[in-house]
């Protein structure tokens, strides 16, 4: 299973573009080695045989500028962001600060240091952009004149910060620091300091890559003028959680009212197994003039995420789900009215989830999913009407709103994120950024088709079909089904940096990628259906995606495969016992291969709690048993096709060793097979080489069967 997207904006690849920031902060620590690299270490053009091969290689992708958390100044009137690149020669990342007019025109590049800029802001007044930078050897907060001048360091923070937000007033900061609030090992035993053990006495010790240690994650709010931060004050002491919430510590869970009198963020104040089982986290409303703390949705124990205040201060918003357990419930929008003291329920008439809450004149915009694509909408908060704004094949992942403008980040299967202005009546969108218009000049992209097919109980479904860029028509082709990890997660309009339809397309498969049962974007009921049901509706759905495909006249169905990840690897694991010879060969990355197993290591008992019905001992529990018999360790008997098998040492949501169950039960069966294991890799390969021999290893093992 994978975690739903920290942003909940663009699923799977939300999750990529956190663990990526993670990455980055680790790499800028390492300053004594970036200061042997230069800008131009960074910024790879094509070479002449790429051009001339015309098509997308792992190497390539490598060569991407991404561009990340667009921030529009007060004016509304210029833009800056952030693209990251990457030096594969040295596993290196940098990322740099860029502006450009709202106009449109040529971007400028504000920050050229080796190492990396980030989280920037502009200040209320729009003259100085405020940004984190690690220079003075831990990350602190430093302004630039909006044209990158003027650089100096405003904090000296011991131990540094995380993250930060400028209060619209600004005379008030919060910012985000690690606190020793626990002993260690060496704490409760100094006459052994080469002791290296974890004494552990209660769950949850260990959260997606990292184990817990004897800090939290803690927001502080301090005076912010004349250069300088004064008279910082912990508005959580002594508080055993963290926040933003562990494990992605995403900064939007936090946010300044308008007026700059309350400070609203996202916790989850639980501890040990009541942490560990729960999805109940809340939006405290922290008053910074009475220091006072006000829990606004006690009471309702699934998950309070995101709040964002109307722009006269008297309202907040805030995406909700009800179901505790259940991660992937529906995202409500739920608004609280300070005059009246009362809550309402916006989307209860919309089928679908809300994210990107932004507020206009009683109006809130959002994103949501629609039939695997992710648009903008707004309601109007009068007479609850719902208006779609953008249409198309395309996944927006982030906007802001300044008076009549709209500005996105948008991306599809062919093109990464750039940024977009966006005209609200008619829903036209502008491209104002092109990062990789050198790449995509250069590379054919393949064409990516919407096809609606009937499942086994009569229902439609939309699967993509993505073809090979230089496709020939009377060729018959080798297919590979995707599985989509999640489970509830949509095979959108997304472009992934490894699970990437083109580059597959580009070593001549055709993709066929389902929207099988279980993920948003198509009503509650298609989306809730797999809870309870793995290795039921939603496997019918693929072997149907599959019949269909495969005869067509340009695809071999004695050249089929099934790839996927997480949720998908556990699809690939279940095929492969139950697929009736239809597939050549199969690869699983970071898949569930025994449940009971499973249920046992993952660190989020709430996901197979909800998810697989319960735990595996209670034999009275229909559900629980019902999926506990579909695990695919139940079906190794039938094993019969060759596998290969990825996963990360460090992946502590599905525990490396379900990989090597698998893998070590292939082998004793004598099923042709091969295992990658990453040592310091998560639930995705992120170091660039290591990634790219993902990718060599991924298409040497399809093409040795299915070429």
């Amino acid at each position: 299973m994978e975690k739903t997207n920290i942003l909940k904006k663009m699923n799977f690849i939300g999750v990529l573009l956190i663990l990526f920031g993670l990455l980055l902060i680790s790499s800028c620590k390492k300053k004594d080695d970036k200061a042997k690299l230069t800008q131009k270490d960074f910024i790879s053009q094509l070479t002449e045989e790429e051009i001339a091969n015309g098509i997308l290689t792992p190497e390539i992708m490598w060569k991407f500028g991404r561009v990340s958390d667009a921030q529009v100044s007060p004016d509304g009137m210029n833009i800056v962001y952030g693209i990251s690149r990457y030096n594969v020669p040295t596993n290196k990342s940098n990322t740099d600060i860029y502006s450009i007019p709202v106009a449109g025109g040529t971007p400028k590049q504000l920050t050229t240091r080796i190492g990396g800029e980030f989280n920037q802001r502009w200040t209320a007044d729009g003259k100085k952009i405020a940004y984190l930078s690690s220079e003075s050897g831990s990350v602190q907060l430093w302004e630039m004149k909006p044209d990158g001048s003027s650089k100096k360091q405003i904090s000296n923070i011991d131990g540094g910060i995380n993250s930060f937000e400028l209060s619209p007033t600004g005379n008030n900061i919060l910012y985000c620091k690690e606190v020793k609030l626990e002993k260690n090992t060496n704490d409760l035993y100094p006459d052994l300091p080469l002791a290296d053990v974890k004494i552990i006495d209660n769950l949850m010790y260990r959260h997606w890559d990292q184990w817990n240690d004897d800090k939290h994650s803690h927001i502080f709010v301090a005076d912010y003028s004349n250069n300088k931060i004064l008279n910082s004050k912990d508005i959580m002491e002594g508080e055993l959680w963290d926040a933003p919430m562990e494990p992605y510590f995403d900064n939007s869970e936090m946010t300044w009212s308008p007026d700059g009198k309350i400070i609203a963020y996202t916790c989850k104040k639980l501890i040990g197994r009541e942490y560990a089982v729960s999805t109940n986290s809340d939006i405290y409303l922290y008053n910074i003039e009475t220091k006072e703390t006000r829990n606004l949705t006690k009471g309702n124990l699934g998950y309070d995420r995101y709040p964002r205040f109307s722009q006269d201060s008297k309202k907040i918003a805030w995406q909700s789900m009800e179901t505790p357990g259940y991660e992937s419930d529906k995202d409500r929008l739920m608004v609280y009215n300070f005059a009246t003291d009362k809550k309402e329920y916006i989307t209860e008439n919309f089928d679908h989830n809300v994210s990107n809450i932004v507020w206009g004149d009683n109006t809130i915009y959002f994103i949501s999913g629609l039939n695997a694509t992710y648009q903008i909408y707004k309601v109007d908060l009068k007479t609850k009407k719902f208006t779609q704004i953008t249409k198309g094949v395309h996944n927006y992942n982030s906007f802001a709103k300044i008076d009549n403008k709209i500005i996105g980040q948008k991306m599809s299967m062919s093109m990464a994120t750039e940024i977009f202005k966006v005209d609200e009546e008619t829903g036209n969108d502008t491209e104002l950024t092109f990062t990789n218009k050198n790449i995509y000049d250069n590379i054919e992209m393949g064409k990516v088709e919407e096809n609606w097919i009937k499942t086994t109980d009569g229902k439609k479904m939309l699967v993509w079909l993505i073809y090979p860029p230089k496709f020939d028509k009377n060729k018959e082709y080798p297919a590979l089904l995707y599985c989509q990890g999640g489970p509830q997660s949509a095979v959108s309009q997304f472009f992934s940096f490894r699970w990437n339809f083109q580059i597959m397309a580009a070593n001549d498969y055709v993709i066929i990628a389902p929207n099988r049962r279980g993920v948003p974007s198509f009503g509650q009921e298609w989306n809730a259906q797999i809870s309870g049901d793995y290795g039921g509706q939603n496997m019918k759905d693929y072997l149907s995606a599959t019949d269909y495909f495969k005869k067509k006249p340009f695809i071999d169905e004695n050249r089929l495969g099934s790839i996927g990840a997480s949720y998908g690897g556990f699809s690939t694991y279940w095929l492969a016992g139950n697929h009736q010879k239809r597939f050549k060969a199969f690869i699983a990355h970071c898949g569930m291969y025994n449940f009971e197993s499973f249920y046992a290591s993952t660190e989020e008992p709430f996901f197979p709690n909800h998810d697989l019905g319960g735990n595996y001992w209670d034999k009275n529990n229909k559900v629980a048993q019902k999926s506990y018999a579909q695990s695919p360790h139940k079906f190794i008997q039938n094993w019969d096709t060759p596998i290969m098998i990825i996963t990360g040492g460090r992946d502590f949501r599905i525990p490396y060793t379900q990989s090597l169950e698998a893998f070590n039960a292939a082998q004793l069966r004598g099923i042709p097979s091969k295992l990658l294991f990453f040592p310091d890799e998560t639930h995705f390969v992120v170091k660039p080489q290591n990634a790219i021999l993902w990718q060599k290893e991924f298409f040497g093992w399809l093409d040795k069967w299915l070429k």
